[in-house]
């Protein structure tokens, strides 16, 4: 007769090998946001930016997942990808978020960098088991019509390219705003945060409550 306590002794160390794998990956339902000064909430309390709203929102929601808010003013798409492989391993989320490139666009650098730039971040994204989130990105229309196409092309271009979601930009709904920009016209105010977190939950909640696909 099969004894089960020796049984047990034995795969003990493999089941809880598994036991601790599996809450290993419950742990890892994480949407890390990399963005810059829009997601990093520039010149205003952290605990009033977006992301921060959008994070206490989902906690009261089952089946949401942690936000891990990892924007930097004034980050390019090159700083954002140059963070990320760290930002990977510590965080090992399930979804990332893109929201770079408005800095790449006022200052005029070139859209196919910023191809590359973006592409090499979804691609490391996808390397590291995750599912990557791409935003729209436009940029004010004084910087002429054919280099804002130009740019703004880029991000459709690349969502075809790696068949990834693209969501559109949250700023299109705040400039028109007056009362919901600061005095440098380019960020949004205290005021717009819970709209845009709200705007932000209502967009990313279909894409986050379905488990990705493996790659």
């Amino acid at each position: 007769m099969m004894n089960f306590k020796n049984v047990f002794r034995r795969h003990f160390p493999i089941l809880l090998l598994l036991g601790l794998f599996c809450l290993r990956a419950a742990a890892a339902d994480t949407l890390l946001i990399l963005g810059d000064s829009l997601s990093a909430g520039y010149r205003l309390p952290v605990a009033q930016a977006w992301p921060t709203r959008l994070a206490e929102q989902w906690r009261k929601q089952p089946g949401r997942p942690e936000v891990i808010n990892a924007s930097i003013s004034g980050d390019t798409a090159a700083q954002g990808l140059a963070r990320l492989p760290a930002l990977l391993k510590q965080h090992q989320p399930r979804w990332v978020l893109i929201e770079l490139g408005a800095n790449d666009g006022l200052r005029g650098f070139p859209p196919p960098d910023l191809q590359r730039d973006l592409g090499q971040i979804i691609t490391l994204t996808q390397q590291a088991g995750a599912r990557p989130l791409l935003m729209q990105i436009r940029i004010p229309p004084n910087y002429g019509r054919r280099y804002t196409e130009s740019f703004s092309a880029v991000y459709p271009r690349l969502a075809k390219q790696f068949s990834i979601p693209l969501l559109p930009f949250f700023m299109e709904q705040v400039a028109i705003k007056p009362e919901w920009m600061q005095d440098d016209s380019l960020h949004p105010n205290l005021d717009a945060q819970p709209f845009i977190a709200n705007w932000m939950a209502e967009r990313l909640t279909p894409l986050v409550t379905q488990k990705p696909a493996p790659h």
